[in-house]
């Protein structure tokens, strides 16, 4: 018998060290797990001489359930880099001009503080590029410090920070109430919470003198980090009105670095953003919009008066710079699920492409002087990175490889486009990938996954949601219906009164698409997701048919009349809608997924934030109360301390992965249909 059983148990072992090694060679798909390990890079910031870019490195600390941040730089050539700050959370890297010194905001804390010390807030530190050690503190503001940015002098920082006015200054020196009281109607704001009496003002300080000036002050407005004009004489800045009922409604201004009166220079007052002085002077570039839905890039006096729009047909530019010859603005644009650098020239109204490929394309820093310029790119297959370039696009070398340990050895889904046409003849963009380990001849589930906004755009990013569905069997359509950026503003605006509409059936038209051009996929195993706007189409999608198995809606509006008057944008559909609330009261209540849950079969799990501002919480509340209230098999989970993204904290993040694999694998891969489909 035991001459027998060696060779059994040699050929068994050998086996399962074959099977082992196997198992070994054959990368494995995104687990959930994998973004505890995730490091991206952001905000990259070239030296004056275009030598070095400083970035931010971002991780996950596990443990404490927290992102920090390091302050790494790299030489621009890519031969080598290294850490500069860590342990800080140091972010908002700045060169001064000289290119001497490399400032951060970082708050950095008190050892053993006295009983009764304030928690401390962030500050402005520099650091020896070159020499490294302890970094020097630059500011000691009461209240911290927002934003900042240098003088061209090298000797002043222009900055903001939140200030309470006097009279409550005054009464910081009695007994004080805990009450908020309003009087205008933007009180709140998501990721912020509800407002306090304090404003955010403008200060400067001369580095050489130790002084600090405030600049702006007023109850009117919050105004952003300002900046500074060639001559160093001027501060550019946009800022929020605090003093109307209005959403979104801001001014570009201009005050002397001295002090002195504020000078408006926009004319126009929707999102305003990214104004940045003309290399002589005379000119500001910024992005504002008078209809609020498409902000357009705006060229206009230093000393004010009428706007030039300048290529009309980006839909949200963003991240302006002027060229060195102050003859084209430089600005990014989302294409076609793809976000682009372009150079725009101001006179020929030409638009020149600088980036090109399936990628996004993100925060690019310019040194006209030297020709270079730095920015993120981020891709289907990989997390963000810099990367540095001539200012024509030309030689372009990636600078990071912030995951080359251990990304190689997991399996990536690639993203495959097709295009297709919606029911009234509209070209759509759908986007698909296959599951990890995609084998012919079998048949595989389908989740369908629709982006927010509607103004956002699916495309060629990173997604780690996607890839972990993909890793777990699942094959993921998404796609671009009307409302999408990147498209051009008639496409845009193709979304008035018909949120669901013929927006539903550019999506659903997609899903047919899919289905014919990938026949293994299973028809009777579809799930639906999405966030935000795609939290409502998810809600709207099972009111509407049957066709999918599982839902998982996610920070969506499921009822257009209470949301009105709860949500921090605040009666801010009437563009949408055809009109205000209180005069197409039926529109509203017909476009609200609530009113078409008597028809959900569709089991529907929740995911809402309970300190979410823009949808708040009573909307997934509602809609999960009326399923249960038909029957229908749903569940809510609240996500403590989270605003609208539902993803500040790591493990809240790992958990809506998690939370959507569960139930998809509970209703599209458990034995027997759990649903009708029609």
């Amino acid at each position: 018998m035991s001459r027998v059983r060696k060779p059994l148990i040699l050929l068994v072992v050998t086996f399962v060290s074959l099977a082992a090694a196997t198992a070994a060679q054959t990368p494995r798909g995104l687990e959930p797990s994998d973004f505890y390990q995730i490091r991206t890079a952001s905000t990259p910031a070239l030296s004056p001489d275009g030598r070095l870019v400083a970035y931010v490195v971002a991780s996950v600390d596990r443990a404490q359930n927290r992102r920090p941040t390091d302050l790494w730089i790299a030489s621009a050539d890519g031969s080598s880099a290294w850490p500069v700050v860590t342990g800080q959370n140091a972010h908002a890297p700045q060169w001064s001009p000289d290119g001497q010194w490399l400032a951060f905001l970082a708050i950095r804390p008190v050892l053993n503080p006295p009983p009764g010390t304030p928690a401390p807030r962030p500050q402005v530190y520099a650091v020896s590029p070159t020499r490294g050690g302890e970094p020097r503190a630059l500011t000691n503001v009461k209240d911290g410090v927002d934003g900042f940015s240098w003088s061209p002098d090298n000797h002043h920082l222009a900055l903001t920070s939140r200030v309470a006015p006097a009279a409550s200054a005054e009464k910081d020196k009695a007994e004080r109430s805990d009450l908020k009281h309003y009087t205008h109607s933007l009180y709140k704001m998501d990721g912020q919470g509800y407002f306090d009496e304090r404003r955010t003002h403008i200060f400067v300080i001369d580095l050489e003198r130790g002084t600090t000036t405030q600049i702006t002050s007023g109850d009117a407005r919050n105004d952003e980090v300002p900046a500074w004009s060639p001559d160093g004489r001027t501060l550019l800045f946009s800022a929020t009105r605090t003093d109307v009922d209005d959403e979104g409604f801001l001014d570009v201004l201009t005050v002397p670095a001295t002090g002195g009166p504020v000078t408006k220079v926009s004319d126009v007052v929707y999102r305003i953003s990214d104004a940045v002085w003309s290399p002589d002077g005379t000119r500001i570039a910024y992005v504002g919009a008078k209809d609020p839905h498409i902000p357009r890039l705006h060229v206009v006096s230093a000393q004010g008066g009428a706007s030039q729009v300048i290529a009309p047909s980006f839909t949200f530019p963003t991240d302006l710079s002027w060229s060195a010859d102050g003859r084209a603005v430089y600005a990014i644009d989302p294409v076609k699920g793809e976000s682009q650098l372009f150079r725009i020239d101001v006179a020929a109204q030409t638009v020149t492409p600088l980036t090109s490929g399936p990628r996004i394309i993100g925060k690019p820093d310019f040194q006209p002087a030297t020709g270079r310029m730095a920015y993120l790119v981020t891709t289907p297959t990989h997390p963000a990175d810099v990367f540095v370039a001539d200012l024509s696009g030309a030689n372009e070398r990636r600078v990071t490889d912030l995951n080359h340990e251990w990304l190689p050895s997991i399996s990536l889904a690639p993203v495959e486009r097709f295009t297709y046409k919606s029911v009234d003849g509209l070209d759509i963009d759908g986007f698909f990938m296959k599951p990890v380990g995609w084998v012919e001849g079998r048949q595989y589930p389908m989740i369908l996954c629709v982006h927010g906004g509607p103004n956002g755009m699916y495309g060629m990013r990173w997604e780690p949601d996607f890839q972990a569905m993909a890793a777990h069997g699942y094959a993921v359509v998404f796609t671009n219906p009307r409302g999408s950026s990147g498209y051009g503003g008639p496409f845009q605006r193709a979304i008035t009164n018909e949120w669901g509409g013929k927006a539903y059936e550019d999506i659903m038209r997609g899903v047919d698409t899919a289905l014919a051009r990938y026949p293994w996929v299973d028809p009777t195993r579809l799930a639906v997701t999405g966030q935000s706007y795609g939290g409502f189409m998810t809600d709207w999608i099972v009111g509407h048919t049957n066709r999918f198995a599982a839902a998982i809606a996610l920070s969506g509006i499921s009822d257009f009349i209470s949301v009105e008057g709860t949500r921090d944008g605040f009666y801010g559909h009437a563009a949408d809608l055809g009109g205000d609330m209180f005069d197409r009261f039926d529109a509203f209540w017909n476009t609200s997924p609530l009113k078409y849950a008597p028809q959900v079969k569709t089991p529907t799990l929740i995911l809402h934030g309970d300190a979410d501002e823009r949808v708040p919480l009573l909307q997934g509340e509602e809609f999960f109360r009326a399923l249960r209230h038909f029957d229908v098999p749903a569940e809510l989970v609240v996500f403590p301390r989270e605003p609208h993204s539902l993803r500040r904290e790591p493990r809240h993040q790992v958990e809506v992965i998690q939370l959507t694999l569960d139930w998809c694998d509970r209703y599209l891969k458990a034995t027997g249909s759990q649903t009708s489909h029609r």
